[in-house]
C-alpha cells in the first residue's frame, strides 16, 4: 500500500467518524437524538471552540506550558529508562536484587503520587514532569531492558571470535538489539508523557490544557473539553512523528516492509 492511499484511508477513517458523530448529535432518529449535545457535544462546536481559542491566543501560553512539561517527562524518563535498563540487563546480580523493588514501584497507582509530588515541588512544571517520569521511565526501561536480553548468544560469540570487546560488542551489537525496543517504547511514552503533564495540570494548576479541560468541565461545557482532548491527540501525534523521523534515521540498517517481502 503506497504512503497516499494509507494516508486517504486515514483520513477517510476520521471524516466518517466526525461526520456519523455530528449526525447522531443533531438528527433526531426516530424522534430522538441519540448522542445529545449535552452528553458528547458534536464536532462542529468543537470545532469552533478550537478556532476560538486559537484566534483569541487563549490557548497558546497552556499549549506551551504543557508541551515544555510533556518534553521534559519525555526526555527524563527516556533516558533514565534506557541507562538502567542496560545496566541491569548488563548485571544481571543488580537486575535479580532489584527486581521486585521495581515491580513494587511500578504496580503503584500513578494517580495516587500525583498529590506527593505536589506537596514535593510544589504546583509547577516539576510535579507535573515527576509524575510524566514516572510513566515514561518503567515502559522505556523494560523494553531496553528485554532488547539487550534478547541478543542470541551466537551472536555475542561470533563478535567475540571477531576480538571485539564490552564496548565493541556494546556499540555494534547490544546497541543496535535494543533500538528497535527501545522505540517502540517510546512510540507509547510520548503519549504517556503528555497523559502525565495533563493529569498533573487536572488535579493542581493554573495554566496548561489539563488546566482548560478541567475548567470547561466544572461548567459543564462539553465542547471544551472535547475540544482540549483534540489538541491534545493533535499534539502527541505531530510528537510521534518526531519519534518516528528519529527512528527512521537512526535504524537506517533495518530492511523495510516491501524490502523483506
Amino acid at each position: 500500500m503506497s504512503r497516499i492511499t494509507l494516508l486517504a484511508l486515514q483520513v477517510l477513517v476520521a471524516v466518517v467518524t466526525l461526520a456519523l458523530w455530528q449526525v447522531f448529535a443533531t438528527v433526531p432518529v426516530f424522534g430522538k437524538v441519540l448522542l445529545p449535545s449535552f452528553v458528547l457535544s458534536n464536532p462542529v462546536d468543537v470545532f469552533s471552540q478550537i478556532v476560538k481559542w486559537f484566534s483569541t491566543g487563549v490557548i497558546w501560553k497552556h499549549l506551551a506550558i504543557t508541551l515544555w512539561e510533556s518534553i521534559l517527562a519525555f526526555v527524563i524518563g527516556s533516558a533514565g529508562g534506557i541507562l538502567v535498563g542496560f545496566w541491569f540487563a548488563r548485571q544481571p546480580r543488580v537486575a535479580a536484587v532489584f527486581d521486585p523493588y521495581v515491580k513494587m514501584v511500578n504496580a503503584l497507582p500513578r494517580v495516587v503520587l500525583a498529590p506527593i509530588f505536589a506537596l514535593w515541588f510544589g504546583l509547577g512544571v516539576w510535579s507535573k514532569v515527576a509524575l510524566g517520569v514516572t510513566l515514561v521511565f518503567f515502559i522505556v526501561f523494560f523494553n531496553v531492558y528485554q532488547g539487550v536480553k534478547e541478543v542470541p548468544a551466537t551472536v555475542l560469540d561470533n563478535g567475540r571470535m571477531l576480538g571485539m570487546n564490552e564496548r565493541q560488542l556494546m556499540r555494534h551489537v547490544y546497541w543496535p538489539s535494543a533500538l528497535s525496543w527501545m522505540f517502540s517504547s517510546l512510540h507509547t511514552s510520548v503519549g504517556f508523557a503528555v497523559v502525565g503533564a495533563v493529569v498533573g495540570e487536572y488535579l493542581g494548576s493554573a495554566a496548561g490544557l489539563g488546566y482548560l479541560i478541567q475548567q470547561a468541565e466544572g461548567v459543564f461545557d462539553v465542547a471544551g473539553v472535547f475540544a482540549g482532548m483534540f489538541v491534545l491527540s493533535a499534539f502527541v501525534i505531530l510528537i510521534d512523528m518526531a519519534v518516528t523521523a528519529v527512528e527512521k534515521r537512526l535504524l537506517v540498517w533495518r530492511p523495510t516492509a516491501a524490502a523483506r517481502d
